[in-house]
């Protein structure tokens, strides 16, 4: 048996589905729906009805084997929502995923990918990795048709099921303590006043996380090598390690942390604007060299970095080299 119309009573017809649109008219002022169709009828919207002259109202009846699109978007969402995340009510065969915390989003792409197959269901996301605040809609759910097949929502439990990790979820923040080191002669002899410890600072304090101090050092691979080491022999959590990434003689950053022994991840990134950044490790301690555009532009390759390091990610060479696609960020 499919789906069928029925008439009840609308003392009768709490509960149920309505099969159509049901119009208001205010003379004058305002005519449009009441009810849409699909919604479940209420026991506060009887006087609603019987106030525009319904006595009965035309139901949907599921058969056997059907959900009502607002259940359907319901199991899709609970199956694709991972931590950090709460579920709005369902309307018009629509959910909302929305971030409980600030964190980092993941999104399990293929995951998203093959739940869009399943015909006539429709999850969408924002970006995987994009930082995200609390009370922010991260995803949606939605199924097409009012009446959907139970077997489809199945597939798409089953999907999320074999995967392993969650569909979406947000990682919060941690807090890390953080130590800049600014490079250059010009700024450590004074010649011209420090501007990338505030910008380097707001971005570091947006996440939750704290610049415990700064240094500063000529363009002297020594020195510069020996303020990160102070840092992490603080204890810090990450140190920042701001100009001369450039490929100027006088830029000794890159050389600074590689005679550290540090475990060099990339020096080059396919983001633009933010190519000359470099992440390496040292003592498991992430130390990241930020080239001059992070002073002056607003989103860089180290914007996207940051949260990523922040939630707990460890960036891989892999990490890196997948961003070329999506890597332009604006033009330069």
């Amino acid at each position: 048996m499919k789906s069928r119309l029925k008439e009840v009573p609308v003392g009768e017809a709490v509960g149920l589905v309505l099969a159509h649109d049901l119009t208001v008219i205010d003379p004058g002022k305002y005519k449009g729906p009441l009810f849409r169709k699909g919604h479940r009828i209420r026991r506060e919207d009887i006087d609603d009805l019987l106030r525009i002259g319904k006595e009965h109202v035309y139901v949907l009846e599921l058969a056997e084997g059907e959900l009502h699109e607002d259940e359907a978007a319901q199991r899709i969402a609970r199956a694709a929502a991972g931590s950090h995340l709460a579920l709005t009510e369902p309307k018009e065969g629509k959910v909302n995923l929305v971030a409980q915390v600030q964190g980092l989003l993941r999104i399990d792409v293929e995951a998203v990918t093959a739940i869009n197959r399943v015909e006539q269901v429709a999850l969408s996301t924002l970006r995987t990795h994009t930082p995200v605040e609390k009370g922010q809609t991260v995803a949606a759910t939605r199924v097409i048709p009012l009446v959907f097949p139970e077997a489809s929502i199945r597939e798409v439990e089953d999907i999320a099921a074999r995967r392993g990790r969650p569909v979406v979820e947000v990682v919060p923040f941690r807090p890390h303590r953080v130590g800049i080191v600014t490079t250059g002669s010009e700024v450590y002899h004074g010649r011209i006043r420090d501007r990338f410890g505030p910008v380097v600072r707001e971005k570091v304090e947006k996440y939750g996380s704290k610049v415990v101090g700064q240094t500063f050092a000529t363009d002297d691979k020594e020195m510069i090598r020996d303020q990160i080491r102070a840092f992490v022999d603080q204890g810090v959590d990450m140190v920042l390690v701001t100009s001369g990434m450039s490929v100027d003689p006088d830029d000794r950053t890159p050389g600074a942390i590689a005679s550290l022994g540090a475990e060099i991840v990339t020096y080059g990134t396919p983001i633009l604007p933010g190519t000359m950044l470099m992440i390496a490790y040292y003592r498991g301690i992430p130390v990241l060299g930020l080239p001059g555009c992070v002073l002056h532009d607003p989103v860089t390759s180290f914007d996207h970095f940051l949260p990523r390091i922040l939630a707990g990610e460890k960036i891989t060479r892999e990490d890196v080299v997948t961003l070329g696609h999506g890597g332009l960020l604006h033009f330069c």
